[in-house]
């Protein structure tokens, strides 16, 4: 029978800070499986979002008056498509590197530090992908570049701030270095 001082250092706090960081490199990817389901199971709902914002159709009366960005529209439908199919697409890829991290993560919770590490690396691809989609595609792109904020109805800017903060702070604590193993003589 295993003493209570053994129990102990099963779970000892790098552990749990490991256990920790699989366990949101697993939100953000079982996040973008939602997202990719939605997407893929209700795609034309989805793809009238990206083809307004690319068409720039729906912009606030008052706004409309004043603007004069409107030759940056895209109403190509062809464009509309691809644009939507490579959001897609970036969705599944930021997916399946953080659901296969946070699983060797997981694996690896009492490993040596160098495989510790090594699980971590599709989760950091994965969330700074997330965060190039979601603040430069979103943000950037169709929030500047095609005014997607000057539209009540069509406008993806606030649930792309709160992805960014969220899959952004992921990144920040994945990427610390303090899920390294204890050494002998930090129990002394």
């Amino acid at each position: 029978m295993a003493s209570p001082a053994s129990a102990v250092e099963r779970f000892d706090t790098t552990w749990f800070i490991r256990a920790s960081k699989a366990l949101l490199t697993f939100t953000v990817g079982g996040f973008a499986l939602l997202v990719v389901f939605g997407n893929v199971t209700d795609y034309w709902t989805n793809f009238n979002f990206v083809s307004h914002v690319f068409s720039m159709d729906a912009q606030k009366p008052a706004l409309q008056e004043v603007s004069n960005i409107n030759y940056r529209a895209v109403s190509w439908r062809w464009f509309h498509h691809a644009g939507y199919i490579g959001v897609i697409l970036t969705e599944a890829l930021i997916m399946v590197a953080c659901l296969a991290s946070a699983w060797r993560q997981a694996r690896t919770l009492r490993a040596a530090d160098a495989a510790y590490r090594n699980a971590k690396r599709w989760g950091l691809a994965g969330c700074t992908i997330g965060l190039f989609l979601w603040f430069f595609g979103f943000q950037a792109v169709a929030g500047e570049w095609f005014g997607m904020w000057m539209n009540d109805t069509w406008n993806g800017i606030p649930d792309a701030v709160r992805l960014c903060t969220y899959i952004g702070i992921v990144l920040v604590f994945l990427s610390m270095t303090n899920d390294r193993a204890p050494r002998e003589t930090d129990h002394a």
